[in-house]
């Protein structure tokens, strides 16, 4: 839910300011919320009901699980849909023309852990654990590929389940494998979890994770025991000139500009840019042949450009850690 309303409030704010500049094409953006409860079924029946209701382009879905079964339905029914969240290579792996995003991908941001984990910490003992989930194994597989083409086995691969509340025999056994460090493929609840349970049996095993990582209730839950936890993210979006007026349409609606809301405030203005050069708002097959033009897109992160699969060819991601319950550059 927490990332479900960072995008909500990141699509809803660039929606007002557009609309404030006249809207797109002379026309004002009307935002319709459908909810899929982070549940692939949901999912579905919500992607149906947005079909039903006529439209043409989705922000959305926020989690990899429910965007791959709902982007099927979009296809099939010629919705063009950016996803600011889901970061599965699955997605768009699988050939749709329909789907984009305007975050990375689990295995590009899991390749820049490993290959730090690589250059600054090839000697210690490392742990992979993941959430069985589509983004945190994900992640996890794509961080042991790098790992082990590196030249480093893990000395442990495994998995706990979302929700379980006692992480006891896993951190048990992570630290009599002596895991000096312990990548974590899944997100903040269970990342906080971790990072307390280690530090409560003593263990000195440092956390690194992926952009689940980035949300605020990690240290809420982790709190001291999550000082030092380094995450990848988008490279920091608020140094760009473009994210500027961003920053401050949401800093005067009195919403963190926070990745997420940031990545959801340009899928909007992706969506403008990709209409307003196909010169329709209701062919999703030409905004999407605009998209992928090669042409940059100004956006609240930065300037973006698409390759064939929806992917962007524009994006990097860089190391994060948390100190004093505030996220800074790692490096």
């Amino acid at each position: 839910a927490a990332y479900g309303d960072q995008v909500k409030n990141g699509a809803q704010t660039a929606v007002n300011e557009i609309n404030k500049k006249g809207g797109i094409l002379g026309e004002q953006v009307v935002l319709k919320l459908a909810d899929d409860g982070g549940e692939p079924k949901q999912g579905v029946s919500a992607a149906n009901q947005l079909v039903a209701e006529g439209i043409h382009f989705v922000v959305g879905p926020v989690t990899s699980g429910v965007a791959i079964p709902a982007s099927d339905v979009f296809a099939e029914n010629g919705v063009l849909m950016v996803t600011p969240t889901a970061t599965a290579p699955g997605l768009t792996n699988r050939g749709l023309s329909n789907v984009f995003r305007t975050c990375g991908r689990d295995d590009q941001q899991a390749e820049v852990a490993a290959k730090y984990v690589l250059a600054n910490l090839k000697d210690k003992k490392i742990a992979i654990i993941h959430d069985k989930g589509a983004y945190g194994k994900g992640l996890a597989d794509a961080f042991k590929t790098t790992l082990n083409a590196g030249g480093v086995t893990e000395v442990l691969y495994d998995a706990l389940t979302p929700g379980e509340k006692d992480l006891g025999a896993l951190t048990a056994r992570l630290k009599s494998d002596n895991a000096d460090i312990v990548y974590f493929g899944g997100y903040h609840p269970e990342a906080g979890l971790l990072v307390r349970q280690l530090k409560d049996i003593g263990s000195k095993a440092a956390v690194i994770g992926g952009d689940g990582l980035s949300n605020s209730e990690f240290w809420n839950i982790g709190s001291q025991a999550g000082e030092g936890t380094i995450f990848t993210n988008a490279s920091d979006a608020l140094k760009n000139e473009d994210s500027k007026a961003a920053a401050e349409a949401l800093k005067a609606a009195n919403i963190p500009a926070e990745a997420f809301t940031l990545n959801a405030y340009a899928a909007v203005e992706v969506l403008k840019a990709g209409i307003e050069k196909a010169g329709s708002a209701k062919d999703s097959t030409a905004v999407a042949t605009a998209l992928k033009s090669g042409d940059a897109f100004p956006t609240a992160i930065g300037k973006v450009t698409y390759g064939e699969n929806g992917d962007l060819t524009s994006q990097a991601f860089s190391l994060f850690k948390w100190q004093d319950g505030k996220i800074v550059a790692a490096e």
